[in-house]
């Protein structure tokens, strides 16, 4: 039996926060150590449970504006033990940019869309508390579109099913898991991924290449104008 993860929520919507408690505790799998509304009272669970995994909303009191990746970088540098789950209602580039922007490992991005999906959800939970990294796959979708409309992108090299393999190494599968995923053999998922990395100019050495798509997106976007305060 697997050890059981242990978890803070973060999430200023209090019907939303217990909801997600009360979905994680059901599963058996996740002991929820705190629920907290916003990030200071995140940033102080966290020092005094040590939990294995953080799950936070990116927008939270008091400007409700990135107060939750803020927290999840905060986190990272402090405890790189401890993984961040950020949940987003937004596919927007600059909140992705702005969480990987000191690297990948031990964070997720995901939709608030998908908390309602248990086994994704402690899925990302599990994987950022073992170091890895995940991204919801409609993030990639909209990157993937907004970066092939850029003729400078070294996406517009990337076949559609090369495509397809990049979006399931960014959800957090490994080669067997793509496999499985697109119905390809183990040598054909393997020719994909090293012309991914080959095309992208990428090492296909590193820890994280699961999200190496959202990485490569990210740089080759626009740097984000740091004046805005909302989006």
């Amino acid at each position: 039996m697997s050890e059981t993860l242990r978890v803070v929520i973060a999430e200023d919507n209090y019907l939303v926060r217990e909801g997600v408690r009360r979905l994680l505790e059901d599963s058996g799998q996740v002991e929820v150590l705190a629920c907290v509304g916003d990030a200071r009272e995140l940033l102080d669970a966290v020092r005094r449970l040590s939990p294995s995994a953080v799950l936070t909303d990116i927008r939270m009191p008091p400007g409700h504006h990135m107060e939750g990746i803020e927290a999840a970088r905060t986190i990272r540098t402090e405890h790189p033990e401890i993984g961040v789950v950020v949940l987003s209602q937004h596919t927007d580039e600059s909140y992705a940019r702005a969480l990987f922007s000191d690297g990948s490992a031990g964070l997720a991005y995901l939709l608030k869309d998908r908390v309602g999906d248990l086994e994704d959800l402690v899925h990302a939970l599990n994987e950022v508390a073992s170091g890895g990294s995940v991204v919801d796959p409609l993030i990639i979708d909209t990157l993937v579109a907004r970066q092939q409309t850029r003729a400078s992108s070294p996406l517009a090299s990337l076949t559609p099913r090369e495509l397809d393999v990049l979006r399931e190494m960014a959800q957090g599968k490994t080669n067997a898991g793509i496999e499985q995923a697109l119905f390809l053999s183990e040598s054909t998922v393997e020719k994909h991924v090293n012309a991914i990395f080959t095309k992208l100019g990428i090492s296909a050495a590193p820890v994280h290449r699961r999200v190496v798509a959202v990485l490569a997106f990210l740089e080759n976007a626009p740097a984000p104008d740091r004046t805005r305060t909302h989006t």
